[in-house]
């Protein structure tokens, strides 16, 4: 299943509707798409496909990477002009959040927070521009797969960095208790 921005809802229950659980939106941005990833087990253990050059998501391949964020650590925020990446948690879990900072967006302002991991498998698309950051939560180390479209430029990197905590993004990345 791939929801796109044609879903809504959200709150603290978690999906709204046509969002998969574990996504927490008023509606989902601006060109950010979720697959729902499918383990497929038997004796011997399980598959899991991620991202496929036939799924409608698919645009171009850059790298694979492989990205670890230890316990309660904060990874972010960044984004990029040209690369959409693909992000999957394979080990652990994760809450990666984006918001839209795009001017020209209709969803300018939004915020998506997806809790995915071994406990909600998800790929999520994240488009150019949308800042998105990681932080692990349980008491392991999170392991996030990315597949970008474009391979990383050493001499020329399209990142652009700001920091988690800046009053710039109307986040708190604090565990929400109760």
């Amino acid at each position: 299943m791939a929801a796109d921005n044609e879903g809504g809802g959200g709150g603290s229950g978690g999906a709204g509707p046509g969002l998969p659980r574990g996504v927490k939106a008023g509606r989902l941005i601006d060109g950010v798409a979720i697959k729902q990833l499918a383990l497929l087990p038997d004796e011997r253990g399980y598959l899991m496909e991620m991202l496929r050059a036939d799924d409608e998501i698919f645009r171009q391949f850059g790298q694979v990477y492989l990205s670890v964020a230890f316990p309660g650590v904060v990874k972010g925020w960044h984004y990029h002009k040209v690369q959409t990446d693909y992000f999957t948690i394979v080990k652990g879990m994760m809450k990666v959040v984006l918001y839209d900072g795009r001017p020209d967006s209709p969803t300018h302002g939004e915020v998506n927070e997806f809790f995915m991991g071994e406990l909600n498998p998800l790929l999520i698309t994240i488009p150019p521009g949308v800042l998105h950051g990681m932080k692990a939560i349980g008491t392991e180390p999170g392991y996030l797969i990315n597949c970008p479209t474009e391979p990383y430029s050493y001499d020329d990197p399209d990142e652009y960095r700001v920091n988690p905590h800046s009053a710039e993004v109307p986040y708190d990345w604090d565990r929400k208790d109760g």
